[in-house]
């Protein structure tokens, strides 16, 4: 690509680009001297899992990978400790480092789903913020004022009405910043939200003769409900490490004029050939449900396989258009015993033996015991078939396989026992 294809291709999904004349002389620099440019993109492993409206940025970093420059994933495992204030309107609760260091495990193995392995490198930011001694903070501080500390809208939303501002949420800003200077990061990409901290990354890197770094802004994703951003909190998300059927299902559910905005920051589609597909489906050329479809098997083959896309799909339609059970169902092995039910759909991935699950972490079919109560209350699980209401039901688990179904698209089996995988490797239990 030429530069100014280049800064189309790298144009596509933003908010902004600040500034775009920087990126241009960056690139038209890194094009003369073969050096590549080095692009930053930080995250705090303050929870497991990555869902799909984190992978927006990401992309952005794989795109600029693409054209060949040096892409640098930072964990933010120091920053992780003092908890991101953006867009909160109260303090987060702070993770032990163990806490980090276990979530910063997972995320290294989800972004490389996006990311070839080969090309990025990862880093932390405890690397060089460990090594500051409180002199050394201080001086760091002092490159800073308090007045452009307090711009941000969140903080002065919060001293408006009166809420706690601790002093480490108003540091948090600074240390992400100085990751930019240690770095020396050319360009720094991060979702709206995060803007006031881009920004603040220039700055410091101006106060210690960098040149200042180009901040690629980029949208947030609203979730499946197509109103808040995707979030677990809100249960709106599609992670990336649940199962394709899941997938498949979640992706359906969403609005026809949602699914253009996915297509826009989920997929490689350039920005013509999305109009092309919205004209052809304004003309009534082509079923809205089909490109749905389409969407969904996209998003699926990023994170798992074409061949998984096309049994979700085949999936999904044996549900909804032959009302029948999915041809592939998850089986899981578990001590044999009576469960309440809330608990088994809370617990049940992390109950079964672990040789079932070596490929990762499973998410559980309720998030907590509320939502599985909730889930029960409201008829949404059936047992071989047959709904069941009673929060208090008690599953016996014993040889024979029991179906679960929650909700229209989630079933799984569940046997008591050890499973085939671990009887085969230890000759021990009995085979189901």
């Amino acid at each position: 690509m030429n530069i100014d294809e280049q800064i189309a291709y790298l144009r596509k999904g933003t908010i902004e680009i600040i500034r775009e004349t920087d990126l241009r002389a960056k690139l038209e620099s890194s094009a003369k001297t073969g050096k590549p440019l080095r692009v930053k993109l930080g995250a705090d492993p303050t929870a497991p899992d990555i869902h799909l409206g984190h992978t927006v940025v990401i992309r952005k970093l794989r795109q600029f990978q693409e054209l060949g420059h040096e892409v640098i994933f930072l964990i933010g495992d120091f920053t992780g400790m003092i908890g991101d204030p953006s867009g909160r309107s109260a303090t987060r609760p702070q993770l032990t480092r163990e806490e980090i260091n276990a979530n910063a495990e997972t995320y290294k193995a989800q972004i490389f789903k996006l990311l070839d392995p080969e090309k990025t490198i990862i880093d932390f930011n405890s690397r060089w913020m460990d090594k500051f001694d409180a002199a050394g903070f201080l001086r760091l501080s002092s490159h800073v004022t308090v007045k452009q500390i307090l711009e941000r809208d969140d903080f002065q939303k919060r001293l408006a009405e009166e809420r706690p501002l601790a002093l480490h949420e108003v540091m948090y800003p600074l240390v992400m910043a100085y990751d930019s200077v240690a770095l020396k990061a050319d360009v720094e990409l991060g979702g709206t939200d995060q803007k006031f901290n881009l920004l603040m990354g220039r700055n410091l890197q101006r106060e210690y003769s960098q040149a200042p770094q180009v901040a690629v802004v980029m949208p947030l994703l609203e979730g499946t409900d197509g109103v808040q951003k995707m979030s677990k909190s809100t249960a709106n998300y599609i992670g990336i490490n649940e199962a394709p059927q899941e997938m498949f299902g979640k992706v359906m559910s969403i609005s026809d004029e949602l699914m253009w905005r996915y297509y826009e920051l989920l997929t490689d589609l350039r920005v013509e050939e999305i109009a092309a597909l919205r004209a052809a489906a304004e003309r009534g050329e082509k079923n809205p449900r089909d490109i749905k479809a389409e969407l969904a098997k996209r998003i699926i083959s990023d994170f798992h396989s074409a061949a998984d896309a096309n049994h979700a799909e085949d999936d999904f339609n044996r549900i909804f258009r032959d009302k029948q059970a999915p041809e592939t169902i998850k089986d899981w092995w578990i001590p044999y015993g009576t469960y309440k039910l809330p608990r088994l759909l809370v617990e049940v991935p992390s109950l079964a033996e672990p040789l079932e699950n070596e490929t990762g972490t499973e998410p559980p079919f309720a998030s907590s015991m509320a939502e599985a109560r909730r889930l029960i209350h409201q008829g949404a699980v059936r047992i071989n078939g047959e709904r069941i209401t009673d929060v208090n039901f008690e599953l016996s688990v014993m040889d024979t396989p029991v179906l679960v179904q929650v909700g229209k698209r989630r079933f799984f089996r569940v046997h008591g026992g050890v499973g085939p995988s671990l009887y085969e490797q230890t000759g021990e239990g009995k085979k189901v």
